[in-house]
């Protein structure tokens, strides 16, 4: 890689972040999450509707409790139902684990699952439900499952003849971060089911205008989206005053999402090992064979803005080496390249002696890896040797016309 073209690109579009103790708001007001705006203004858009819930442990208010709590409670609104995404009601089943339908312990009500036997409500399902309500936690990912929950959960909503209520909440990475490869069409899949790039910068209420107004969606719900108070697209999650909750096993605390997309891609290949399943998920880097010391000189002798590498022994993996990496979100750039040149680095390596970051992945496994970057160009690219900032640059066309597009959409 060019060392002064990936200058230019890591240090384009990166946001201001000025408070980096999570959970705290020195002289600020904290932002107003979707639902304490509901609760402000009396639940008017509940009243005296049959309601169903879509959510999870990561549905909370401004004060940490769960959402579910808040609704159930809520004088002149009727819960009668609650829908659980991947991972569960409590956020505690493994990545890929079917989620069981049941009844949830704290509201005595039904929980439906939409990763079981089914991913969309079903007639059945909505049935003495006029409103869904969805209030859950983004990450900024295209690949994250939650919004295309809310996707199947609005095209069912439409074909029911049910409004669709979106409790919007932050975007942890800011909205003005826009990178990452785009999403071929014969790859949309649940873990890439819009056209966005990889990091769309939109929050979920936006996405969801989007997806309705661009026609991804079909048939349309009646959709109303409870915007957040106090929230710039410029602010990063540890500005918004609100204390972070897991949003899934490996998505731990309030900086997990930039981890995230520094590594998440690379992370669904076999043979590379990205610190999943530890304390720190997608902090680290490592491969078979790879010596740490060196791979980390290397990385930092690339002068990646915001990034600083240190060696790292996996603690799972035996003979995997590597670097961990250290992110100063007030200065690092575009985190969806950093994801490809991890990738690239670690080839660079491995090729000599035969390997590839590739080899290992089931076919299953690759189809996945896929459908999360987009497209399977990624890995004629990167066994050839071609260049991380090629790969990185040519996203940059999508990503202009992408900006352009969501202008429209933008609440905030």
């Amino acid at each position: 890689m060019r060392r002064s073209e990936f200058l230019r690109l890591a240090s384009a579009g990166a946001g201001a972040c000025a408070v980096p103790v999570e959970g705290k708001l020195f002289g600020k007001r904290p932002v107003l999450l979707g639902i304490d705006v509901l609760a402000k203004d009396g639940f008017e858009a509940l009243r005296g509707k049959r309601v169903g819930l879509v959510t999870n442990q990561s549905g909370v208010d401004g004060k940490g409790k769960k959402t579910r709590l808040v609704l159930h409670e809520a004088e002149g609104v009727k819960l009668v139902a609650l829908y659980a995404p991947e991972h569960g009601l409590d956020g505690v089943v493994v990545a890929g684990k079917k989620v069981a339908s049941g009844r949830d312990p704290l509201t005595g009500l039904p929980v439906h699952s939409l990763y079981g036997a089914t991913r969309k409500p079903t007639a059945e399902m909505l049935r003495g439900v006029d409103v869904l309500v969805f209030d859950m936690q983004d990450v900024g990912a295209r690949c994250y499952t939650y919004v295309s929950t809310m996707g199947l959960c609005m095209e069912a909503a439409g074909a029911a003849g049910k409004e669709f209520v979106v409790c919007d909440r932050p975007n942890p990475l800011g909205g003005e971060r826009v990178e990452g490869p785009p999403l071929e069409p014969r790859w949309k899949s649940f873990v890439g089911m819009y056209p966005v790039p990889f990091v769309h910068g939109l929050t979920a209420g936006e996405l969801a205008k989007m997806a309705l107004g661009e026609g991804w969606l079909k048939p349309a719900a009646k959709l109303t989206v409870v915007p957040l108070g106090s929230w710039k697209r410029s602010t990063l999650w540890p500005e918004t005053g609100l204390d972070w909750v897991r949003t899934s096993p490996n998505i731990p605390h309030g900086l997990s999402p930039f981890y995230y997309i520094a590594s998440g891609i690379a992370g669904h290949l076999a043979g590379i090992d990205v610190g999943t399943g530890t304390p720190l998920p997608f902090e680290y880097a490592s491969a078979d064979g790879v010596e740490p010391d060196g791979f980390a000189r290397r990385l930092n002798s690339l002068g990646l803005r915001g990034v600083r590498f240190s060696p790292y022994f996996s603690k799972k993996r035996a003979g995997f080496g590597g670097a961990r990496m250290k992110l100063d979100i007030d200065q690092v750039g575009d985190l969806a390249a950093l994801d490809v040149v991890l990738m690239s680095e670690l080839q660079r390596i491995l090729k000599p002696g035969g390997g590839s970051v590739f080899a290992g992945s089931s076919k299953s496994e690759l189809d996945v890896f896929y459908k999360v970057y987009g497209s399977d160009r990624i890995r004629r690219e990167i066994e050839a040797g071609k260049p991380g900032d090629e790969i990185v640059g040519s996203w940059e066309a999508g990503l202009k016309r992408f900006r352009a597009q969501r202008q429209k959409y933008l609440l905030y």
